[in-house]
């Protein structure tokens, strides 16, 4: 029978009023002692002393202990608290009491013990919770976990505070294509799939479509996947990761480094001041730092990593242990600049009088996590970039719409982009990158 738009609203009412007299496990620790909750969530562990029978579970907001006795529960309480299973979803009707030796210091003491849905035998148990590849085959069921709670919770609050940081600096949140023709970062770490018969691409990256809407927009970013075909088994790489990405107008590469290091600080700042309970649950102390962050050229980088034993030729891309081995000598984030334009994609603007070098850097976060983001100046003109175009013998026709904007008004312009996982791995001290998504897919991995 279908209701009738007053009576899908009071119904609605309804809903809404029977879900406030139901309370998250975090509200327990603001609630009045003596005040009657009502709890939905999920059994993480259970123990018995004496008569008394504690269970602690879980919900989205946290953890809170249930305490059950003969002289307060009803016997069906009694009966379902002592029978329930780890992981079964159930719902807890009693008092808010102080209790100093509860987790937080509050617990629940139990009138009613309702078990919704009964869970199986756990398969996680303590042996088999220290093989990281089993937890990873079973990682719809591990994600449960406190510590990828935790670092879920931090992964969202990079998210929201770019979104934050964004909107005041005047940017305009945009989407991009994730089927693509044209390489961003270069063909060898493309997924090329099919297309009603037609070989097209995933997205290594939003970056052209930005420039595009810039002559519209001015200052542009993204937040969405990007897909790397890399056959890297580094504790910093995934094949399907996400990025935030931002291209400004009128910008020139030190003004695209002055954003960068300021929505890095901004994130930091919003992740110490809001989840200082995640950073505690997974070890991680994390510190304020001071802008502007340092500034230390490719150049210094070859010099030193040599010295420090990996050394590389001039012209390649810096190496994972190289920058590994830089990243650990600094406490704070900081910058690699000018990189030979043989180690960067062909759209880079290099300096007058130094045709072989980039103004470009990469944005590296300390204690050996290596870079976070990239970044660099735009070639604006539209013969330069054609003339590029033909120097690294790429073809000009898959880039046809990316040269013609030059035709049309492209301004000086700037940008970069920053891996969301990357950035969490950092912040909240993660030893590999898989740890920082939810599913994580890398060389080996594409299931669950």
């Amino acid at each position: 029978m279908l209701l009738s738009g007053f009576a899908r609203v009071d119904a609605l009412r309804k809903i809404m009023t029977d879900s406030r007299q139901t309370a998250h496990a975090q509200d327990i620790f603001s609630a009045s002692p003596g005040s009657e909750v009502t709890v939905h969530g999920w059994v993480v562990r259970k123990n018995s002393v004496g008569g008394i029978v504690f269970v602690v579970i879980r919900d989205g907001s946290g953890y809170v202990q249930v305490s059950a006795k003969n002289s307060i529960a009803d016997e069906d309480a009694m009966k379902a608290i002592k029978a329930v299973s780890r992981e079964s979803l159930v719902t807890v009707h009693g008092t808010v009491r102080d209790d100093g030796r509860a987790p937080g210091g509050r617990e629940i003491s139990t009138k009613s013990f309702k078990v919704l849905s009964k869970a199986e035998t756990w398969p996680i148990t303590k042996t088999a919770s220290k093989s990281a590849s089993f937890l990873y085959n079973i990682r719809h069921l591990s994600i449960r976990s406190r510590k990828v709670v935790a670092t879920m919770k931090i992964r969202a609050e990079v998210i929201g505070a770019a979104f934050d940081f964004f909107r005041s600096r005047g940017f305009t949140l945009i989407s991009a294509p994730s089927f693509v023709q044209a390489a961003v970062e270069g063909g060898s770490t493309l997924f090329s799939v099919d297309y009603f018969g037609k070989s097209v691409n995933l997205s290594q990256s939003a970056q052209f479509y930005e420039e595009a809407a810039l002559p519209a927009l001015e200052k542009v970013w993204i937040f969405q996947p990007a897909f790397r075909a890399e056959r890297s088994r580094t504790a910093k790489h995934l094949t399907e990761f996400w990025m935030i990405e931002a291209e400004q107008a009128f910008a020139d590469q030190t003004e695209n480094m002055r954003l960068q290091e300021e929505l890095l600080s901004f994130i930091t700042n919003r992740v110490l001041g809001d989840r200082q309970t995640e950073l505690k649950i997974l070890g991680r102390t994390l510190r304020e730092f001071q802008l502007p962050l340092p500034r230390i050229t490719y150049d210094e980088v070859l010099r030193a990593s040599s010295k420090e034993g990996v050394p590389f030729r001039w012209g390649e891309d810096i190496p994972t242990e190289a920058e590994r081995v830089i990243s650990m000598k600094h406490d704070t984030p900081f910058f690699i600049t000018d990189y030979p334009l043989s180690a960067r994609s062909f759209y880079h603007q290099t300096y007058e009088g130094r045709p072989d070098v980039t103004k470009s850097a990469d944005l590296i976060a300390p204690e050996g996590f290596g870079e976070l983001a990239t970044g660099g100046q735009r070639i604006a003109e539209h013969e330069a970039l054609l003339d590029r175009i033909k120097g690294q013998d790429l073809p000009s026709e898959s880039f046809g719409w990316y040269l013609e904007l030059r035709k049309y008004g492209m301004p000086v312009h700037s940008g970069f982009g920053i891996g969301v996982e990357r950035t969490t791995r950092w912040l909240g001290g993660l030893k590999h990158i898989r740890a920082a998504s939810l599913f994580p897919r890398t060389l080996s991995r594409v299931s669950p």
